[in-house]
C-alpha cells in the first residue's frame, strides 16, 4: 500500500542536503476500534509549537535507518514498547519546507498495544489514540487556508486540529487504503489566528 503512495511536486524532496528524519505512522486496535496514535507538539517548542503530528524526529547514526529512527522517537515521546510495533512499509520521502527535513513515514501495526503517555514535556504536551471512525468521520474533514493562500487537508479530533504535512499524509493513507468516505471538499476555512501565531515561529 505505502510505497505506491503519489507524492506531490511540491512536497518531493530537492536533494540538496536537507536532513533526513521518519515519522511514525502506528495503527492499532483501540477500544473504540481501529485507531492512529497521534501527538501534540508543545506551545513552547521552536519549532511545530502546539501541531498535532505522528511520532518522529531527526534520523541519527545509530538508528540505521528511518524505520529505526521512527520506533525510537515514539518510544522517548509518548513511552511505546517498540518491541509491540510490526512495520508494514515505508512511504516515500517527502520534503517539509519549513523546517528542511526529508521526511520518511513509516507505516506500522500496533499487534501489542503498551501504554502511552507524553514524554519531555518540553516537547511533547499530549498523546491520543484517535479512532479511524472519527478521521474518516464527514463532519471532521475540511481544508484549511494558509496565509500564504496554501489549501490542504485537515482534520477536527480528538480537540485537536489536524493540519499540514500530518494531515496531508494522513488524507493520502486513507485514500491510498480506501478507507476515505465522501467528504465537502469545499469546505474551506481559514487557519485560526492562534495556530499561525504558533506556526510563525519556525
Amino acid at each position: 500500500m505505502a510505497p505506491r503512495i503519489d507524492v506531490p511536486e511540491m512536497m518531493r524532496p530537492p536533494g540538496n542536503g536537507e536532513r533526513a528524519a521518519a515519522v511514525l505512522v502506528l495503527f492499532g486496535e483501540g477500544p473504540e476500534g481501529p485507531d492512529l496514535l497521534l501527538l501534540q507538539r508543545a506551545d513552547t517548542m521552536r519549532k511545530h509549537a502546539g501541531q498535532p503530528a505522528f511520532p518522529g524526529g531527526g534520523i541519527d547514526p545509530d538508528d540505521g535507518g528511518p524505520v529505526g529512527a521512527a520506533l525510537r522517537e515514539a518510544a522517548e515521546e509518548t513511552g511505546l514498547d517498540p518491541s509491540g510495533v510490526m512495520v508494514l512499509a515505508s512511504m516515500p520521502e517527502m520534503y517539509v519546507a519549513h523546517s528542511g527535513y526529508r521526511v520518511t513515514p513509516v507505516v506500522a501495526w500496533w499487534r501489542e498495544p503498551s501504554a502511552v503517555a507524553a514524554g519531555d514535556p518540553d516537547e511533547v504536551a499530549s498523546v491520543a489514540r484517535v479512532p479511524l471512525v472519527e478521521l474518516t468521520d464527514p463532519a471532521n474533514r475540511l481544508q484549511v487556508r494558509t496565509p500564504s493562500g496554501y489549501v490542504g487537508p485537515a482534520f477536527r479530533v480528538g480537540g485537536m486540529l489536524v493540519w499540514g504535512f500530518t494531515a496531508g499524509i494522513l488524507h493520502r493513507v486513507l485514500q491510498t487504503g480506501g478507507w476515505e468516505r465522501p467528504w465537502d471538499e469545499d469546505r474551506i476555512e481559514e487557519l485560526p489566528p492562534e495556530v499561525i501565531d504558533l506556526a510563525a515561529r519556525e
